[in-house]
């Protein structure tokens, strides 16, 4: 069976956290390291936007600051993540890897088989839905907060009807970089605060949307899941999601070199994450 490697990173900083995912496809376009499936967490919590997202009009920056919250915008897309209580992965592998379809949607569900199958170790009935028909598409859809949970993809990780998972793809370099978010809990309230709406009600209108439509993990699950018990579940899942053996590994002294060097010229500036 392929081997991957399998790293689960100390709580980060923001800019650091963007540049190790950064670094790993890089050094991997480079084939100084092989295919990489990391888990991490935050440090402080942080809000994540999309590539595309305009940072001042979507977002209330005075209000992250004020809560003591990191912020960075991402290199792939997507709308608003807010990384409390929650897990996030990514996965490095190149676009020539030959369980990898060239498509972006199928591509985005070979990987997120990983997540369906941490789902399932976690005990929920997890399930992958195609967004193909006009009539999922609806279900899932919303009418458009900054809120990535409000967004439904190609294919959609929902338990009891409601997405349980958000993740976002960038190729670059020939190589597919996937990450994403499982929520563990999630303070929609605090979410809500930071992201810009024309009014009151339409953000009470929104939120009423967002929580009908986005789920946690200890919202479905019949006892609470800690986090080290989610790192266990998604990474089997993975594994066996994938098809391959996970072989736990450490960041290459290089790797941390250049998220270093990352962090400090790309995702720690204001020209890149305010500059939309």
């Amino acid at each position: 069976m392929e081997q991957w490697r399998y790293i689960v990173t100390e709580p980060m900083s923001p800019a650091m956290n963007m540049a190790v995912d950064e670094a790993i496809l890089q050094l991997h376009s480079e084939g100084k390291v092989g295919p990489t499936v990391r888990f991490y967490t935050w440090d402080p919590a942080t809000l994540s936007i999309g590539y595309f997202q305009k940072a001042v009009k979507e977002i209330n920056m005075e209000e992250v600051h004020k809560r003591g919250l990191g912020f960075v915008r991402r290199p792939t897309g997507g709308r608003a993540v807010l990384h409390d209580q929650e897990l996030t992965y990514s996965v490095i592998v190149s676009e020539e890897h030959p369980r990898m379809p060239s498509g972006v949607t199928e591509a985005y569900k070979i990987i997120s088989l990983g997540l369906l199958h941490g789902f399932q170790n976690l005990g929920l009935n997890a399930e992958m839905v195609s967004l193909a028909s006009e009539e999922e598409k609806e279900k899932y859809n919303s009418p458009g907060s900054s809120a990535c949970f409000d967004s439904p993809s190609w294919y959609e990780l929902v338990v009891e009807g409601k997405k349980v998972a958000g993740s976002a793809q960038t190729r670059q370099k020939g190589v597919i970089l996937q990450h994403g978010s499982i929520l563990l809990d999630m303070d929609v309230d605090l979410l809500f605060s930071l992201l810009n709406f024309p009014s009151e009600r339409v953000k009470e209108r929104m939120m009423d949307s967002f929580r009908q439509k986005a789920v946690t993990i200890n919202e479905v699950s019949s006892r609470p899941i800690s986090l080290q018990e989610a790192v266990d579940a998604f990474g089997r899942g993975f594994a066996s999601g994938l098809e391959v053996e996970l072989i736990p590994s450490e960041l290459t002294a290089e790797e941390r070199a250049l998220a270093e060097e990352l962090a400090y010229t790309r995702y720690a500036t204001d020209e890149w994450n305010l500059r939309r």
